[in-house]
């Protein structure tokens, strides 16, 4: 499966995921590789803390892995992650060409407080990237809806409630 992805220079920052075929909504991109769970005793760099680091449900930290450390963040994303079976793969959001770059809305399934300024150049821009699915602005949360992991709408099933109509 990762035949059907490239990972080459990026023009939103450093490389990127790069579609190698065309996919539709909903299409699997790639599989993600979890298997490499960050421990306490990890000695670890601060640009590894920084952006190959994956907080998922019960506090669970993973190493991403080549290629999926590589997806960028877009304020207009073409994919997002679902965990199925215990496997989490990227899933087409939208058509994507062969060529485009493959990029997530980081602040999907986000829980923490981490910022920067973002340099996705998309027309959505949002310049600052806000790592926290919630202080994002409601009409993109409720857009986002239907991309958010089962854990993430069980542990926040309180905030969800109040976005839906």
């Amino acid at each position: 499966m990762t035949n059907n992805v490239i990972v080459k220079k990026s023009n939103i920052q450093g490389k990127g995921v790069f579609a190698n075929k065309d996919f539709r909504p909903g299409d699997v991109i790639l599989e993600i590789d979890d298997s490499h769970v960050v421990k306490d005793s990890d000695k670890l760099t601060k640009r590894q803390y920084a952006f190959d680091l994956d907080y998922l449900e019960n506090g669970k930290v993973v190493h991403m892995q080549a290629p999926e450390k590589r997806i960028n963040h877009s304020c207009h994303p073409n994919a997002y992650t679902k965990t199925a079976r215990g496997i989490r793969k990227v899933y087409a959001m939208r058509d994507i060409t062969k060529g485009d770059e493959i990029t997530f809305d980081y602040a999907i399934n986000g829980h923490n407080d981490g910022t920067f300024a973002c340099h996705c150049k998309s027309k959505k821009c949002r310049k600052i990237y806000q790592g926290n699915f919630f202080k994002l602005p409601k009409a993109i949360q409720r857009k986002y809806l239907p991309y958010l992991e089962d854990w993430f709408k069980k542990q926040f099933r309180k905030e969800i409630k109040g976005l839906t109509f």
